[in-house]
């Protein structure tokens, strides 16, 4: 039977390079870097060199990145480590958010930002929304389940134009921009100054490197309770061992995706629009969300009219190919997406809806077998 991964946006395989890069933490050279004799030294010492590796895709200062165990603490960190400084602020969020945005930024006061029938913030919309207490603005860079690119750089300028006033009037509170880039890193350019946020989340699972490991960009001068206490590791932000082996395979990883960014777009934006048109010609009733135009090169997010998609996605299934009916971490929930009913889809369009992810193993007959198999499934 086939076999066809398409649910790249969940999880990625760990990249052979990158494997390559842990294995000797894993087992030589397993020492912890925070001892003091020679061999653990020369471990912090490459702890350090992957930390500049990953500083330099986000053109920032090594110090200016905490590593944590994935996007979910350090999203957390971001919005919790922020918020807790100012407990009379105000959190502001898109309405597409992952959970792991959305869940810490409502134990605050909080505002979502609506999102248009494409999945874009509008930035008019959120200037209107800013008010003097507002602390902190999150809008993630791309979404999770329809593919969407935010316009990262038109409200970082918002932002900045908040700031400026407010230092006119005299409000001494900071108001800063934080993106969850978790989605972006294979796909997108990640220099925080071209993009003008202030924190930034990535994660090393969805970029063919390990589980369990992330990082927080926080701008120089920012500071943050920290969420995790205890041996003061991370500059005291991230407490715990830190993860070498892990760590030095997201290196490996970012520094792979971003050196191929620019051909691996060009190769899945080439099938991303050849799947799109053969779903549109053999099953005419197929509804694409989310933007075409601004969305990642490997998201394909649809609604096919009529069925039934944890159905389908198991027809699918059985016919070795895997996809997924909405984002891995709220697989669980009965509710329909939050980020399908953000869009103004019905209860019933967002129940009938599949997620396709493209990753480095695809190729163009996987997108054709898995055409002719979803027609098959629908008319069955």
């Amino acid at each position: 039977m086939k076999h066809i991964y398409l649910d790249y946006a969940a999880a990625t395989p760990l990249a052979p390079e990158v494997k390559a890069a842990m294995t000797p933490y894993l087992d030589k050279f397993f020492y912890n870097p925070s001892a003091q004799y020679l061999a653990a030294q020369n471990v912090a010492r490459e702890l350090e060199n992957a930390r500049s590796s990953i500083a330099h895709w986000l053109g920032c200062r090594p110090t200016e990145l905490t590593f944590t165990a994935g996007g979910t603490e350090a999203n957390n960190l971001a919005i919790q480590g922020l918020m807790r400084l100012y407990p009379e602020g105000r959190v502001i969020f898109s309405a597409i958010e992952h959970e792991a945005v959305i869940e810490p930024a409502k134990q605050h006061r909080h505002q979502l930002i609506p999102v248009t029938a494409e999945g874009l913030v509008n930035v008019d919309t959120l200037a209107g929304m800013i008010d003097d207490s507002t602390v902190l603005v999150s809008v993630m860079y791309a979404n999770n389940e329809i593919g969407t690119i935010q316009p990262l750089k038109k409200v970082a300028k918002l932002i900045q134009a908040v700031r400026t006033k407010r230092l006119k009037a005299g409000n001494n509170l900071p108001i800063y921009l934080h993106t969850d880039a978790c989605q972006a890193g294979a796909y997108l350019d990640l220099h925080v100054n071209r993009l003008g946020v202030d924190l930034m989340t990535i994660n090393s699972g969805k970029i063919y490197g390990p589980k369990q490991c992330g990082a927080l960009y926080v701008r120089a001068g920012i500071e943050l309770e920290p969420q995790i206490l205890g041996g003061g590791q991370e500059r005291g932000r991230r407490s715990g061992t830190e993860n070498v082996a892990n760590i030095v395979g997201f290196a490996a990883a970012l520094d792979s995706v971003q050196t191929k960014r620019l051909k691996e777009v060009e190769r899945l934006q080439a099938l991303q629009t050849h799947f799109m048109d053969a779903l549109k010609t053999h099953l005419p009733g197929v509804v694409v969300n989310g933007s075409r135009k601004f969305r990642l090169p490997n998201n394909v997010h649809v609604t096919i009219p009529g069925t039934d998609n944890e159905r389908l996605m198991m027809q699918l299934d059985e016919c070795g190919i895997q996809c997924a009916v909405g984002s891995a971490c709220s697989a669980s929930n009965d509710e329909p997406s939050h980020v399908l009913k953000a869009l103004g889809l019905t209860d019933e369009a967002a129940q009938s809806s599949l997620r396709f992810t493209m990753g480095r193993a695809t190729t163009k007959a996987d997108m054709d077998y898995t055409v002719k198999t979803l027609v098959r499934s629908t008319k069955a």
